[in-house]
Formats: C-alpha cells, structure tokens, sequence
C-alpha cells in the first residue's frame, strides 16, 4: 500500500513532483483486466462448465490452449499462435497465480508508471511480456505445454523499478522469520528475488508443468536492460524512505 505521507506526490531526482491526475490508470486497469478475465473464465469457480469431471477438465485445458502459449506451435508461424503471447498475458491458472502476480503489479507497478508515462509503460509491459514469453518458448523449441499469465510483464516492471528505484523501501514478509514484515530498499528485495528465479531456473526439470522460471529472468533482464538504456542519462529517484512503501512477498 502507498504510504499517505507521500500521496500527493513522488520524489523524481530529489525534487518533489505532483502525481498524474487520476493516478496509475494502466496498473490499475491491467490489474481489473486480469481479474475480469479470470472470472469469467472456466478456472474461476463461478462458470463452471456442465458435466463430470473429465468435461471440466477438458474444459479448462481447451481455455489454455486457445489462449496461451504452445512453444511447438508458436514456431508454425499460424495467425492465431502468433497473437499467444499477448493473450496469454491475460489469462492465469490459478487464484493463487493471479493473485501472486496482481500484488507485484499493484506494488511496483504504479511508480514505473508514473516515471514512465502512461501509454510507454503500456507499451514497456506489452512488449516485454510477450518477448519474455517468447524467449521461454524459443527455450523449450518442441514443448507442448501450455504457458500463461503476466509473470514475464510483472518481472520486466521489477527490473525496470530496480534500476528506477534502487533506494524505494518495500516492506517484505519472509516465511523462514515467521512472516515478521521487515523493510529493506529495494534493490536488496528485488536482487534477492532474481536469484531466487535464476537458480530455480537452474535446478528446473523439462519433464512437465510448472512455474516458467526462465519467463521471469527474461522480463526481468528485459525490464532492467530498457530502463538503463531509456533512462541513464536521466536522474533516478535515490530518496530512501519517502519514493514508495509497499507490501511484497519475494
């Protein structure tokens, strides 16, 4: 959550500035987006389709084959496997999943925004989205498993916001501290979390379904490589406690 102190405005190279009227539109209109689509679709609970198990089942890997990312057929150049990366990024697996990745996007989402400018971070995001999928499926050339959800876009608004950023102070929970929230700035945060993605990489098995590890590092190094090179000419917010405080689970 924001913190009040500072809701009237964000320190951008040591000077305060006015927030954008009507503030993070983007963020929040991705974030209801997401959420939207979710629910109405056969994974929420509240449509479920008709008939036994196996039929809802089917159902639902039907939903995730018309809307993610098959690395198999994304390389057979078809119309409709060519638009997957972009709607994939709408389409989540779980609760849990979208859940997990609207916190990301609500935390850190709003100030590469605002930095950012509206329709270059709709663009950042988009882009770097649907490249992270992308690079996962050019990995995994001859999978046939599904790939879906924001996590690759989210990772690239991390890696922007790390380079940003650096000095943001974000709250944390730790499981392994009995979930004491603790502030750090955010790059101890952000850094702890790529290689906590880098080594899942590392240790993940080809076999079956699973967490697309290698979806996060690349938004990731995609989000950071485009701040540095959009942004380095430029100041970045270096303020410790007053550029944002949020809550976050690396």
């Amino acid at each position: 959550m924001i913190d009040l102190r500072v809701a009237a405005g964000r320190v951008t190279g040591g000077l305060l500035r006015t927030v954008t009227p009507g503030g993070p539109l983007v963020t929040h209109t991705l974030i209801a987006s997401c959420c939207l689509i979710f629910v109405l679709g056969p994974l929420s609970g509240f449509h479920p389709p008709h008939g036994n198990a196996d039929a809802v089942l089917a159902a639902q890997a039907g939903y995730f084959e018309r809307w993610g990312v098959i690395p198999r057929e994304l390389w057979d150049g078809s119309g409709r496997a060519l638009l997957t990366p972009l709607t994939a990024l709408f389409v989540h697996g779980s609760w849990l999943h979208l859940l997990g990745n609207m916190l990301f996007l609500y935390v850190f989402g709003a100030m590469a925004e605002e930095r950012m400018g509206r329709i270059e971070f709709l663009l950042f995001y988009v882009g770097c989205g649907c490249l992270a999928l992308v690079a996962y499926a050019a990995a995994h050339a001859t999978s046939d498993q599904t790939l879906v959800g924001a996590s690759g876009a989210i990772s690239a608004v991390l890696g922007a916001f790390l380079y940003l950023f650096p000095r943001a102070r974000v709250t944390s929970l730790f499981p392994f501290l009995f979930f004491l929230p603790l502030r750090f700035p955010a790059w101890i945060v952000l850094i702890f979390w790529f290689v906590l993605q880098w080594l899942a990489v590392r240790g993940a098995s080809d076999g079956g379904p699973g967490v697309a590890y290698l979806a996060h590092v690349a938004g990731f190094a995609l989000g950071f490589l485009y701040a540095w090179g959009r942004y380095r000419r430029a100041d970045r917010v270096k303020a410790p406690a007053a550029a944002t405080e949020g809550e976050s689970q690396p």
